[in-house]
């Protein structure tokens, strides 16, 4: 057997076998290659005590002959120095092993240790982001966005004001906030979101902070401070006082949904008048006599200007507008389908299932851009707008992210079952304190895919988080299959069975408790206020006397909510306004 190992510069045969018995050779190996006896070798093993040498040891007397080896050459070749230097850095890191064996002193192994604690401790920036991470932000920012919202990106490039009325959930939000987290950080001006409640407003924080999360950094703080370069992320509701003191890029979500919005521009529009910054505005439709439809149809640039060269002519039709055009009035618009989300690259969406989930009307005002003529509504949006507060602001005593969100206070539950295709409806509504007084939608649910037990058990998880105190609940028809299961775990809940008079009464009960100014739900809750604008007073099938309907077809409505409300303001008589008590004209099986 012939080895290779080179141990002509030791010349100690036994210095020489214990190297190689360290390299794992054994003693007939060893002794083969130094040509020494077998014995000889044995002896030297038993006597030095290789086998109980600890391995840093070996590897240390390994290093030195290796070492010597280099320095007793005559001429070192620029590899050996190479090579003899790592083995310099090996020794003296075998060294400070041996040290910290001594010592059990972390410093011995790494001398940066040591100070680590001198001097002051610099403090990890808030809301900070590397010109890496802004890069990897643009990056994924450009990839997952999808080519419509690329257009809002480019029109934001090109254009001072943006107005863009869109379908349901094509992701505007969840856009809006990445584009101006980027542009927070580019520019250094501050974002302003301005929505119906800092309810929604708070959607906008959300999506940023996950943005954010994408590249390690953790965002803080109401506002958000950014550290770069200062820019603030502010997150505000339609109150008029808190909106007009700021200023920054603004962002006004879901206009045709915000009261007074007239009064709101006025005061918001200053936020974004400079020249430098840009104001953006999105929303689905809402109905034809809200504040900002003329905003949207050039109405309102013409008012006051009796020269007709002053005055613009718009077409705001889809097939105008698709694709975006600037305006004569300064503004750039934009119409964005579902359709037209779908062409251009949105994945979200089973255009079949949403027309079998909901009539034509509703469809076409959910999803095609259209706006609702509520001339023949019994609750137009112009009565219905006195309801909607910012919950967050006004209600103290509501806590919506607790356990017992409204704590141990009573509360009533009002339900509209699903049929066959719609969804069912639940709202859980704070009662007056006194005979007359305001009730509260806390919470709003719609259901869809449920069977009767699934339904029923969705209330019954109401009931452990609130204090019923009353249950309504439609149990005409397939309705009595829900009742029957939640009277089993609520035996007070009431059955209420649909006629042409009990329709009546219902409708007239919220009209009166909306007249009066009784009711009260969060601004965000547009699909609410759809849901009360979509019913019509009608003539029943033998056409002997009126009824109320919402617009529906065999499959699908969509005034569930409106009918779950009016479920439980019938529970508070008609003469409560006078402060008169009377029994419910509900009713009862």
């Amino acid at each position: 057997m012939t080895h290779t190992t080179d141990t002509s510069l030791v010349n100690d045969p036994r210095r020489q076998a214990a190297l190689l018995f360290w390299q794992g050779y054994s003693v007939p190996q060893i002794a083969e290659q130094l040509q020494v006896k077998r014995p000889t070798v044995q002896s030297w093993k038993q006597r030095d005590k290789w086998e109980e040498t600890a391995p840093l040891n070996r590897v240390e007397f390994t290093l030195e002959a290796r070492l010597i080896q280099l320095y007793a050459k005559p001429d070192l070749t620029a590899h050996d120095f190479k090579v003899a230097d790592f083995l310099a850095r090996q020794m003296e890191r075998l060294a400070r092993v041996n040290r910290y064996g001594q010592t059990g002193n972390e410093a011995d192994l790494n001398p940066n240790v040591a100070n680590r604690n001198k001097g002051e401790k610099k403090k990890p920036k808030k809301n900070f982001f590397s010109e890496e991470a802004i890069e990897k932000l643009e990056d994924i920012f450009l990839d997952q966005s999808f080519d419509y919202q690329l257009e809002w990106w480019r029109a934001g490039l090109a254009h001072r004001i943006r107005h863009i009325l869109k379908s349901r959930q094509i992701g505007a939000t969840f856009y809006f906030a990445r584009e101006a987290l980027l542009q927070a950080l580019k520019t250094g001006h501050n974002q302003i979101f301005l929505s119906a409640s800092k309810t929604q407003a708070y959607v906008f924080r959300k999506y940023i902070i996950a943005f954010a999360r994408q590249v390690d950094v953790e965002l803080t703080g109401d506002p958000i401070v950014l550290s770069n370069n200062g820019a603030e992320l502010m997150f505000l509701g339609t109150n008029a006082n808190t909106a007009q003191s700021h200023n920054g890029d603004l962002y006004v979500d879901e206009i045709f949904w915000i009261p007074n919005f007239q009064k709101l521009k006025r005061v918001a529009g200053g936020m974004s008048s400079q020249e430098h910054l840009r104001t953006t505005y999105f929303s689905t439709p809402s109905s034809l006599a809200h504040g900002a439809y003329p905003f949207w149809s050039g109405e309102q640039f013409n008012r006051g200007r009796s020269d007709a060269s002053e005055r613009v002519d718009i077409d705001i039709s889809h097939a105008t507008l698709a694709n975006g055009v600037a305006c004569p009035d300064g503004q750039w618009r934009q119409i964005v389908t579902i359709e037209d989300a779908l062409a251009k690259g949105c994945t979200l969406f089973n255009i079949d299932t949403l027309k079998r989930e909901n009539s034509v009307d509703e469809f076409r005002n959910l999803f095609m851009c259209e706006f609702v003529d509520d001339k023949a509504s019994v609750f137009p949006f112009e009565e219905l707008q006195r309801c909607m507060v910012d919950s967050l602001e006004m209600w103290d005593d509501y806590a919506p992210f607790a356990d017992r969100p409204f704590g141990h206070r009573p509360v009533w539950v009002g339900y509209d079952p699903s049929l066959r295709g719609d969804s069912a409806g639940c709202v859980v509504i704070a009662p007056p304190v006194a005979a007359g007084g305001k009730f509260r939608i806390l919470e709003r649910h719609q259901w869809k895919g449920m069977d009767f037990a699934q339904q029923a058990e969705s209330i019954r998880e109401l009931t452990q988080k609130y204090n019923v105190e009353y249950i309504g609940i439609d149990a005409t028809g397939l309705g009595q299959g829900v009742f029957q299961l939640v009277r089993s775990f609520y035996p007070a809940a009431r059955e209420i069975r649909y006629t042409p008079e009990m329709k009546t009464s219902m409708v007239l009960k919220a009209k009166d408790t909306i007249g009066r100014g009784c009711l009260e739900y969060d601004v965000s809750a547009t699909d609410l206020t759809q849901s009360f604008m979509s019913i019509r007073k009608t003539m029943t099938s033998s056409g002997r006397s009126a009824t109320y309907e919402a617009s529906r077809t065999e499959e699908a409505s969509h005034a569930d909510l409106a009918w779950a409300t009016m479920h439980v303001l019938i529970n508070e008589p008609l003469t409560a306004a006078s402060g008169q008590q009377s029994s419910s004209i509900m009713e009862w099986n």
